[in-house]
């Protein structure tokens, strides 16, 4: 999950917090949450903001209304961290009028340079890493008290399971669900497994629970989060770090005997399970290893109708050769074949991508064949970087960044025109067709219409009427740009 971006947490639970068993009443402090990142940090700020109003904190909105500021940062990129630095020189002229105001730094990027964070900026209060978030009411006192806090520590068994997360921001229909933490896969370009830690599985009957008491609260679309959620395994002895090696690749791919595949939970199963709570419930996922989504999770997406046919599968290059260097664990070749099982058990599914331009050593016939790639696969969507070398990973110890900034801008340039034209084409085979789909607020161009997707992850907009979010609607698509479809509601 690479998609950057930020977003302030809405102001959620204002006023009174209610006494109920184990919350405490409102302390009358104000809490801030910002997002940066992948859409695991937004899960994981709901997470905080349950923990602390919990504590008898509310949120806000407006910083200068706050007694505690958080962000939560992301390390992917070089990009994700100067923009956090940058919005910390915001907080300096609000901690200035407010002295006793709480900075703190949260997520990946607290993990990965920890208290170098407290040295070179000044204002910050408290760094908590991605596992210690049940830390953080203690962390806070700390600081009260008249000292700086840190906790970093990285847990392997930590999944917040029992925590039901304060929906914030949200628009009342679509919401993520974690489902696990953390990744094994030690890609040689990324800080995720330094950052997140050994990868843990959730309890499937909590995740279960909270996908439906979601939908008895009035959403209707949930997206089951991991940084890898086709190696999801749950099974009551423990997590898969406890197996050996060979029983997790047949349990994941359902190659045991009957009996001893029913003590295990995968992907596919967990699905299934999550697909039968209601047929009005929708269900996303993200994301998938190419090397790791199997057939079994394709035939149960085959299988109900309420869960999307769209599938994010970040390929990141086309040439063998790149993928071996960023040890992804797949051939071009077997990325294809992932690619033709998904067409043959899902045909007309949306399929979208991560591309990095400009990895070490990448020459010219490796940078066109993740071009000859994306013409073959046809993504409907991507997304697409040049590389970022990342302190302390596989890439950064042992081989040279050695692609200069121009040669990676006009890689990136040729990747994202070779996207907008095979976006495009996806978006006009869309047209004089109907298209359900879930509305989830009002379209950002005009207040008179409406947006929604339908099940290809495709944006679709249409006239307001007398129609309201979380409602579905069949829209006929009678013009679109060149990524979103845009019509009027038919058959209703």
């Amino acid at each position: 999950m690479h998609n950057e971006g930020s977003k302030v947490i809405d102001e959620t639970r204002q006023g009174e917090a209610v006494m109920m068993d184990g919350v405490k009443s409102s302390n009358g402090k104000k809490l801030f949450l910002e997002s940066y990142g992948c859409a695991m940090n937004f899960a994981d700020s709901e997470v905080v903001a349950s923990i602390l109003t919990g504590e008898g904190f509310t949120t806000t909105k407006d910083v200068n209304e706050a007694d505690v500021v958080f962000i939560n940062t992301c390390s992917i990129r070089d990009n994700a961290e100067q923009r956090v630095r940058a919005r910390l020189h915001d907080f300096k002229k609000a901690k200035k009028s407010k002295p006793g105001l709480i900075v703190g730094i949260l997520g990946c990027m607290a993990e990965r340079i920890k208290s170098q964070l407290l040295e070179e900026e000044k204002l910050i209060d408290i760094v908590a890493g991605p596992d210690s978030y049940r830390d953080l009411p203690h962390l806070i006192e700390q600081v009260e008290g008249g000292q700086k806090a840190v906790n970093v520590l990285l847990s392997r068994e930590e999944t917040y399971a029992d925590i039901s997360p304060v929906r914030l921001d949200s628009n009342g229909v679509t919401a993520f669900v974690s489902i696990m933490r953390g990744c094994d896969n030690m890609c040689a370009f990324c800080v995720v497994p330094f950052t997140r830690g050994r990868e843990r599985s959730r309890d499937p009957k909590s995740i279960a629970e909270e996908a439906h008491e979601l939908f008895e609260n009035g959403y209707r679309e949930v997206t089951l989060l991991g940084q890898n959620v086709d190696s999801y395994l749950w099974w009551g002895g423990g997590q898969k770090k406890d197996l050996p090696i060979d029983i997790v690749h047949k349990a994941l791919n359902h190659e045991l005997p009957d009996d001893e595949q029913a003590k295990f939970t995968t992907f596919a199963d967990l699905m299934e399970m999550v697909a039968q709570i209601n047929p009005e419930l929708r269900i996303r996922f993200s994301t998938s290893n190419p090397r790791d989504i199997t057939d079994a999770v394709l035939h149960v997406m085959a299988k109900y109708d309420n869960l999307c046919k769209y599938i994010h599968l970040p390929v990141q290059a086309g040439n063998s050769g790149m993928l071996e260097r960023m040890n992804r664990g797949y051939t071009r070749d077997q990325y294809m074949q992932k690619i033709e099982a998904i067409r043959r058990i899902l045909p007309g599914c949306a399929v979208s991508t991560d591309i990095i331009c400009g990895f070490c050593g990448e020459t010219e016939e490796e940078h066109n064949d993740t071009l000859s790639l994306m013409e073959w696969s046809e993504f409907n969507y991507a997304y697409m970087y040049k590389y970022s070398e990342r302190p302390g990973t596989a890439a950064a110890k042992k081989m040279p960044d050695d692609i200069t900034e121009e040669v990676k801008s006009r890689r990136l340039t040729q990747v994202v025109e070779m996207q907008q034209k095979l976006s495009k084409a996806h978006t006009l085979t869309g047209l004089n067709k109907v298209h359900k789909v879930l509305i989830e607020g009002t379209s950002k161009k005009s207040k008179e219409m409406l947006y929604g997707r339908n099940g290809e992850n495709a944006v679709v907009v249409f006239p307001k009427e007398n129609y309201k979010p979380g409602e579905y609607v069949n829209v006929l698509a009678t013009s679109c740009t060149v990524a979103t479809l845009i019509g009027n509601v038919v058959n209703n």
